[in-house]
């Protein structure tokens, strides 16, 4: 899934230009990092002349902030990147910036709210919210992985991508995704009705009794989330799927304009 960045020809001063394209460079190759990038989708994604692509692409390599596999000629995140990122691994920013928003949501609903991060092929679970309905859903833990598509949040995650990307997710994780149920054609048209009501519903999935409603949406160039709701599959009928779905997407989409607004 080839995302090109829309910010490299924002006007800027001369001080700060080359350490905005800089940063620019990074979040691209952070969203394409399994497959990498070549020194020509860089240029084309970034849309910078490929001598300044160049220049900066090999700055960040000298400075370990980008890699050039010897094999393939493509770029990724080098260690230095990563060390940052590892760095932040004592706190949770992304839980404690949403952690109005879920709780507004547990108060709204009386649900268990779960709010999912995609890391790679997989939604890491930030943090689980419970509301005042006396069954409790424990389906994911806090720190816990599961492959985008197999809980509410991660079908939601899984249905910004398109159907080669979703094809190519399948492929790599053929084995679990099968052993869930979750065959290929399964899997697209799971996405495909997603797309279709603007949130994700998981009935009866993984845990028998359980059922949810996702909704996903990005919080920086780079960062995707979801929020979603569980319930005892009785109380989470099609027609409270439909109103949880509606108000949870209108709810994230309040606070992503309040906060880009204040941002």
């Amino acid at each position: 899934m080839l995302i090109k960045s829309h910010h490299m020809d924002k006007p800027s001063k001369s001080g700060t230009q080359s350490v905005r394209r800089g940063l620019q460079l990074m979040r691209l190759l952070a969203q394409h990092d399994v497959a990498g990038l070549s020194l020509q989708q860089i240029t084309t994604l970034s849309g910078l002349e490929r001598s300044t692509a160049h220049r900066l692409i090999s700055c960040l390599v000298d400075e370990n902030f980008a890699h050039r596999d010897n094999t393939s000629r493509c770029y990724h995140l080098g260690i230095d990147a990563m060390q940052i990122g590892f760095a932040t691994m004592h706190r949770v920013p992304v839980d404690d910036t949403l952690k109005p928003l879920t709780k507004r949501l547990c108060r709204l609903s009386g649900d268990t709210v779960f709010l999912v991060m995609q890391q790679g092929d997989h939604a890491l679970c930030l943090s689980r919210e419970h509301g005042d309905f006396p069954v409790r859903i424990f389906t994911i833990d806090t720190g816990e992985k599961r492959l985008l598509g197999m809980g509410a949040g991660g079908l939601a995650l899984l249905a910004t991508y398109d159907e080669a990307d979703i094809c190519a997710l399948h492929a790599r994780h053929q084995a679990e995704y099968e052993q869930a149920g979750l065959t290929l054609t399964a899997l697209l048209q799971k996405t495909c009705t997603t797309r279709e009501k603007g949130f994700s519903e998981i009935v009866d999935g993984i845990t028998p009794g359980i059922s949810g409603v996702g909704y996903a949406f990005s919080i920086s160039q780079i960062t995707r989330v979801a929020i979603s709701f569980g319930a005892i599959s009785q109380r989470l009928d099609s027609a409270r799927r439909r109103e949880m779905g509606e108000l949870m997407a209108a709810e994230c989409t309040a606070w992503v304009h309040k906060y880009s607004v204040s941002n």
